[in-house]
C-alpha cells in the first residue's frame, strides 16, 4: 500500500478549474504533482502553478503543468505540501527535502494549505525530525557555534559529494536535533532573531487541512481552522 501516493491522490481532488496552486515539494508531494497533472490532461482544467523548488518546478512542466514564477501571480488559492511531523494542534516540521525558505514563502501567500502525509507523520511533540534551519554561508560557523552552546545538537546538512548542501537560494542547512520542542512558538521566534538565519522549518498557524493516510489505506482529514 502506497501511502504517499494515497494522500497524493486525495489532495488532488481539492484543485478546482481556474485556481493557482502551489506545488509543495518532497517524495509525497511529488505523487500529488502527478496527481494533478492527470486531472488537468483527462479534465482540461485550466491552472497556474506555483513551485516551491527547482525539482517541483522540473517536474512540473515536464508533466506539462502552467508553472509561473511567485511574482507572476496573485494570490495563491491552494497550497499542497508534505510535512516531516505534525502535532496534535496541527504545528509542523518541514524541510526534509531542503525547500523550506519556498515552502514557507508560498504557503504564506496562500488562502488554503493542505498538508499530506502517512500517519507516522503524527506525533505528540515535535523535534524527533531534525528541525532544519536555513542560513546565509557567511558566518555560519559562528551560528553553529552558537547553536552548540544553547544545546541544539547541529550538523550542517551535506549533500550526495559530502559538501555542504545548498538551498535553491544558495543557502546551507543547519539541522538541529532538538528531540523535543516542548514550546515551538518560542523557539521560532528565537531562530528569527539569531542574525544569519534566513528561515527555519517550524510552521506555526500555517496548515488548514491535514490529508493523512495510515498502513491500512485508509485516509483521513483533519480540519486545523
Amino acid at each position: 500500500m502506497n501511502q504517499k501516493k494515497l494522500v497524493g491522490d486525495e489532495a488532488a481532488t481539492f484543485v478546482e478549474d481556474n485556481m493557482t496552486v502551489g506545488l509543495g515539494t518532497g517524495s509525497t508531494a511529488e505523487y500529488m504533482v502527478k496527481a494533478v497533472a492527470k486531472r488537468v490532461k483527462e479534465e482540461g482544467l485550466q491552472l497556474t502553478c506555483v513551485s516551491t523548488s527547482t525539482v517541483t518546478e522540473k517536474l512540473a512542466k515536464d508533466l506539462g503543468l502552467n508553472v509561473k514564477n511567485l511574482a507572476e501571480v496573485g494570490t495563491i488559492d491552494l497550497t499542497i505540501d508534505g510535512a516531516d511531523e505534525i502535532s496534535p494542534d496541527y504545528q509542523g516540521i518541514k524541510g526534509g527535502g531542503g525547500a523550506l525558505l519556498f515552502e514557507k514563502i508560498v504557503a504564506t501567500n496562500s488562502k488554503k494549505n493542505i498538508w499530506i502525509a502517512d500517519a507516522t507523520k503524527l506525533v505528540d511533540t515535535l523535534g524527533a525530525f531534525p528541525l532544519p534551519v536555513e542560513v546565509v554561508p557567511f558566518g555560519s560557523e559562528h551560528l553553529f557555534a552558537t547553536f552548540s552552546k544553547k544545546g541544539y545538537q547541529p550538523s550542517y546538512r551535506l549533500d550526495a559529494e559530502g559538501n555542504k548542501f545548498k538551498t535553491d537560494a544558495g543557502h546551507f542547512i543547519i539541522d538541529l536535533h532538538l528531540e523535543k520542542i516542548e514550546e515551538p512558538k518560542k523557539l521560532a521566534q528565537a531562530l528569527k532573531n539569531e542574525v544569519g538565519v534566513v528561515e527555519h522549518g517550524l510552521f506555526i498557524d500555517i496548515v488548514d487541512q491535514v490529508i493523512v493516510s495510515n498502513e491500512d489505506g485508509e485516509i483521513e482529514i483533519f480540519h486545523a481552522k
